[in-house]
């Protein structure tokens, strides 16, 4: 069933009157999951409506090559927001759009298009809603007198603690209280672990509308944190010492019916066999997954023992050592909640592997392994081997190797974005290689 759109176009132009928008802020996002806007006056309206809005598609990562750099952008109409600050020149109003090449078609380069390629795969199986619940953290650094980000971190709280020892509550109820102004569900707000960590978690939704939840998400919690002068980055693993930041994904698919496709309440656990088949994909392409959920070079120094974030590839109910976990709720609320994702991922992309891995389990009848109820990290070598536990990749380099052999993620992200991805992370890791750390030096340099 067709879903009703949220907006019409006279809806919007009520809106710029009542509120007094001055200016389009038309989003879209790039290959590495960059945040991208043309700001334009709110007299272009009318040619954002009708799709005629032209931009350059050749100055953005991974898009396209000069010789091909006219492209549209047609907007999501019930993307629309409008910033909740604004200033005496009027207020700012957002869109998501889609990218389109200037013969007309969708492009295959734009991550946002590429998902809903994948949901209608989705479609075609019998489903209808890929469900997701992200989970992001991130640290909060005071700014020098510059405004750059220092190392220095505003408080010395840690997982739930209140005022005084969180001196970032403030913070996170403006965050609060700035997303609640544009619709955003929050559902909890609290201190992480590490000082200076943060998560706030919003109300799951469809798999496009998350992907672009996180994106405005990131947003606000930056500017936000600007005001208090302060900036809050998502980088995995900005300290030493500590635990890394993560983005928990909780995801559950629906049929057609509106049921909770991973729910059964005879079956196994209460999982249906879907579930099953699901977390099986999962958990066989986890390897090559990780190259996209895990995109950086410093996602992998968050990936290690002692910090919490998974290592092992597994599941598990209660247990939160291994990469999936199943969650004690059931009924509409059945889920899987794959742990190692972290924050530097492109959600869009994310997510199209994600899912494209979980029905490839489902189409092809993917039996997971046993779930492990035992604290993984502490189990040796021998105790792995015999429960047929292997380890996540340990670097960029062995992940991007992994993403080479898994014919799936070509399938997942489209030959275009697949190569360009391939080639950009390439780059990163070489560029990597090259740098001669302080590590080194304080290591190697008097000894050798």
């Amino acid at each position: 069933m067709e879903k009703t759109a949220k907006y019409t176009p006279d809806d919007i132009k009520r809106m710029v009157k009542d509120e007094d928008v001055r200016f389009l802020r038309l989003m879209f996002t790039d290959l590495l999951g960059t945040v991208k806007n043309v700001e334009v006056p709110i007299s272009q309206l009318d040619q954002l409506l009708a799709g005629k809005l032209m931009f350059d598609g050749s100055s953005i990562d991974g898009f396209v090559r000069i010789e091909e750099s006219d492209m549209y952008l047609h907007p999501d109409l019930d993307t629309w927001m409008v910033f909740p600050w604004g200033d005496e020149h009027g207020k700012v109003a957002r869109i998501t759009c889609a990218v389109y090449t200037a013969d007309g078609k969708l492009f295959k380069g734009d991550p946002r298009n590429n998902l809903m390629r994948v949901l209608e795969e989705m479609k075609e199986l019998g489903f209808s809603d890929f469900n997701i619940g992200p989970e992001p953290e991130f640290f909060l650094f005071e700014l020098d007198e510059n405004g750059h980000p220092t190392k220095k971190l505003n408080d010395k709280g840690s997982y739930f603690d209140l005022a005084p020892m969180d001196l970032a509550a403030n913070v996170r109820r403006d965050m609060v209280l700035e997303l609640e102004k544009m619709n955003f569900k929050v559902e909890a707000s609290h201190h992480e672990v590490a000082p200076g960590q943060h998560e706030i978690d919003f109300e799951y939704d469809n798999a496009v509308a998350a992907a672009d939840h996180i994106q405005t998400f990131k947003m606000v919690v930056k500017t936000v944190a600007r005001r208090y002068g302060l900036y809050a980055t998502f980088m995995p693993k900005p300290l030493n010492g500590v635990n890394g930041s993560g983005m928990h994904m909780n995801m559950s698919l629906f049929d057609k019916d509106g049921n909770n496709a991973f729910y059964d309440e005879n079956g196994d656990g209460q999982l249906s066999q879907t579930a099953y088949y699901f977390l099986g994909g999962l958990l066989k392409h986890a390897k090559a997954l990780t190259a996209v959920c895990n995109p950086t070079v410093n996602s992998y120094k968050r990936l290690v023992p002692g910090f919490e974030a998974p290592v092992y590839i597994a599941w598990s109910g209660a247990n939160r050592s291994p990469m999936v976990r199943v969650p004690i709720a059931r009924g509409k609320g059945t889920r899987l909640e794959l742990r190692s994702v972290d924050p530097s991922a492109n959600p869009y992309l994310a997510i199209a592997a994600i899912l494209k891995a979980g029905l490839d389990g489902i189409k092809n009848k993917i039996e997971p392994e046993e779930p492990v109820d035992r604290n993984i990290y502490s189990m040796d070598g021998q105790e792995l081997k015999l429960d047929h536990i292997e380890k996540l990749p340990t670097s960029l380099h062995n992940a991007l190797a992994e993403y080479s052999k898994d014919p799936l993620m070509e399938d997942a992200l489209g030959s275009h974005i697949y190569q360009n991805f391939l080639d950009a992370k390439n780059m990163e890791w070489t560029s990597y290689s090259q740098n001669v750390s302080q590590w080194e030096r304080d290591r190697y340099l008097d000894m050798l």
